[in-house]
């Protein structure tokens, strides 16, 4: 019987102990670096050409891949631990199933409600009473799933095994002076894109916020400039983040930045300049002249380069995660990047013939 299971990636680091799984290349991939794909009169056009024009698609298509492979890991690891705890308790999968999960799925009044509401417009011309009787097997459903999610992840745990499908990763070129906080030893670096005028941005600093808090010792944060063309006061509000970073305020200026998207007008960043305590001459001077215009433009295209297209996108070791994600999603590329650094450390030294 072939079992098809939809669950969430645990937040530890798991899978199948028997051997390292590895993202196979196939017909299609780039040749060498230095390999010809073309001559124009002559003159060799080389794949390392190629790969660096089509390099944010083929970036998109690389991460569209390795999710892939994922779900396909998670879906074998799932239906192993199952099949391991059925043969452990001399039962059928399905008897599993039922016991574990069917038994344990509970709905209650709140519950439907909170789905009714949330779906509100679909029920229009219904009355409150139908549309709660529509709601009641959505909302088992939602809660089936919910502790299947859950009950993998218990049997995960529990089965010690590690994921070794290595991801894509990107190889971001930093600028030395690029705005950082966190150790600079830290395992993880986290490079955040983003647009002080962006709303998603706005909301993904009470989840970043949380992620310094869970990970003070092991995590570093770099910002690199991304500011939109549909917002026309970001580029502006990018160099004045800038400007304070020249009196080392960059952090304070950030923070002042996104708590004030609606009033990034020039004199608004020259107002926020005399608050944090600048030296507001010389930041204003700073501004005027669009002395880091060349910067922002540089974030722009970096990003670019590595498949942003939108804000905020971040890069966790290279990892690259968009929008504004819960904390729990960044919590499972930073626990499985440590997991995997542990991992490396712990390995036995290769000893040269």
């Amino acid at each position: 019987m072939k079992l098809r299971i939809a669950l969430f990636w645990s937040t530890l680091a798991v899978a199948l102990p028997a051997r390292e799984m590895r993202a196979q290349e196939g017909p299609g991939d780039a040749p060498g670096k230095d390999a010809p794909v073309a001559v124009v009169g002559g003159v060799v056009i080389t794949a390392a050409e190629v790969e660096e024009v089509a390099r944010p698609q083929l970036a998109e298509l690389r991460q569209k891949a390795y999710q892939v492979r994922t779900q396909a890991v998670d879906e074998l690891i799932a239906r192993r631990v199952l099949e391991a705890e059925a043969k452990r308790r001399g039962m059928s999968i399905e008897a599993l199933i039922q016991a574990e999960v069917e038994a344990k799925v509970v709905t209650t009044e709140a519950d439907r409600k909170a789905l009714y509401e949330a779906n509100k417009s679909r029920f229009a011309g219904m009355s409150e009473a139908e549309a709660m009787k529509q709601v009641e097997p959505a909302a088992r459903q939602q809660k089936r799933r919910e502790r299947q999610n859950a009950y993998i992840r218990e049997l995960r745990a529990r089965a010690g095994v590690e994921v070794r499908l290595e991801p894509p990763r990107a190889a971001l070129a930093v600028p030395k002076d690029a705005p950082a906080r966190g150790p600079a030893a830290a395992p993880i670096t986290l490079v955040e894109f983003s647009d002080f005028q962006c709303p998603f941005c706005v909301r993904a600093q009470p989840v970043l916020r949380q992620v310094r808090e869970a990970y003070p010792d092991k995590v570093r944060f770099v910002f690199l400039d991304f500011p939109l063309d549909m917002h026309a006061q970001a580029r502006k509000a990018h160099e004045a983040a800038s400007c304070a970073a020249d009196q080392g305020k960059f952090w304070l200026m950030y923070d002042r930045l996104f708590q004030s998207q609606g009033k990034l007008a020039v004199s608004d960043l020259k107002s926020y300049a005399g608050e944090l305590g600048l030296d507001s001459p010389a930041f204003a001077r700073c501004l005027d002249s669009a002395r880091h215009a060349a910067r922002t433009e540089a974030g722009l295209e970096e990003g670019a380069r590595n498949g942003v297209t939108g804000t905020p996108a971040f890069f966790i070791n290279g990892r690259m995660l968009v929008g504004a994600q819960p904390f729990e999603a960044f919590a499972q590329v930073i626990d499985d990047e440590l997991a995997r650094v542990a991992r490396a450390s712990n390995a036995p030294a290769v000893k040269e013939p």
